[in-house]
């Protein structure tokens, strides 16, 4: 194809990831250069019988006039990555020069909010996603070997866990495991302690958001994958069956490299939705607990304070961050590509 022709072909496509990606992002990136105005303060004295007393007051006119002058905010660099609620490159120096080995260092970090919220945004990543293609996978496997009466009611319930919204499936599970729910009425029942709390608990708290994320997500690994099997040669598996091939031989030298491009694809898409996880820690009033990057967003961006260029720095790190973790899968798909093409 002429380069002419094929730039006329993408130049929908690229115009509107210009407008409503690049444009955006770029709008975030500006912001989070900027804090906003501080109220303009005016010092005074309140006078009466027995003497004068300092006062303070907002001069509310001058406030309005600096945020009509610099609506952005006042510029302010890369401090806002660098303060408290973000890298705390102070607060990480102080707790290394101060801590007693390398878990005090931890323990310490782990008190500061973004680092907080990074390790169970990690945590939740590198756990739900491996576990969402190993489990999808297998339902897959399990409902293509079912007979066909059986797959149409097992597919439609497989998928039901997609088809509820995040929040709606959260707040179920939520209720659930209250101590007056099913399932946290039945715990405290087999281990006999009428205290017991699921929710009680940061370690059990995460267990609990971890099986969500998963249980939400299958459907979706289970489908593609699915899908994929109907593409699965049929002369390929003969052939291995008359080798003397057992089914698990087959599953591990024909079915899986042949849904290798599909494990990659899901792999993209389960990084990038876990490390922005959000609904579920909301559903679950799990904040005490657990918190995400993407909670510490919403945590800025509501209230009557709304913090405009916090929320922007920690949006351009969720990006950084998604960047970092899809970068080897994508290296490695570009290098089979080219490897495909040779």
């Amino acid at each position: 194809m002429p380069h002419r022709t094929f730039l006329w072909f993408i130049f929908p496509s690229l115009a509107a990831m210009i407008l409503f990606i690049a444009m955006p992002i770029a709008s975030v990136l500006i912001q989070s250069l900027y804090v906003e105005h501080e109220q303009v303060i005016v010092l005074g004295e309140t006078c009466g019988p027995f003497g004068c007393t300092p006062s303070t007051t907002v001069d509310v006119e001058a406030t309005a006039q600096l945020k009509e002058d610099a609506p952005l905010g006042r510029f302010n660099g890369l401090g806002t990555y660098l303060d408290r609620g973000h890298l705390a490159v102070n607060e990480l120096r102080m707790a290394w020069a101060i801590s007693d080995g390398l878990g005090d260092f931890l323990s310490r970090v782990m008190n500061l909010p973004f680092y907080k919220a990074l390790a169970f945004t990690m945590t939740f990543t590198f756990v739900v996603t491996p576990l969402v293609i190993v489990l999808g996978l297998a339902i897959a496997l399990g409902v293509n070997g079912l007979p066909k009466m059986l797959k149409g009611p097992t597919i439609f319930v497989s998928l039901l866990p997609m088809i509820v919204t995040p929040l709606i499936g959260s707040l179920i599970l939520f209720w659930m495991i209250d101590a007056d729910g099913i399932i946290g009425k039945t715990l405290q029942v087999i281990f006999d302690d009428p205290d017991l709390s699921l929710k009680a608990s940061p370690t059990l708290t995460w267990i609990v958001l971890i099986i969500y994320g998963v249980w939400h997500s299958a459907p979706f690994a289970f489908i593609v994958f699915y899908a994929g099997l109907q593409t699965v040669p049929e002369e390929t598996l003969e052939a291995a069956m008359i080798d003397g091939a057992s089914r698990w031989e087959r599953i591990r030298y024909v079915v899986i490299p042949h849904m290798a491009p599909l494990v990659v694809f899901i792999s993209l898409m389960q990084l990038m939705d876990n490390f922005r996880v959000f609904e579920p820690i909301v559903g679950f009033s799990a904040q005490a607990n657990a918190t995400s990057l993407s909670y510490i967003i919403y945590s800025d961006l509501r209230g009557d304070q709304q913090q405009f260029g916090s929320a922007a720095a920690t949006s351009m790190l969720t990006i950084l961050g998604v960047a970092v973790l899809l970068t080897p899968v994508l290296i490695r798909t570009w290098r089979d590509f080219n490897r495909k093409r040779a």
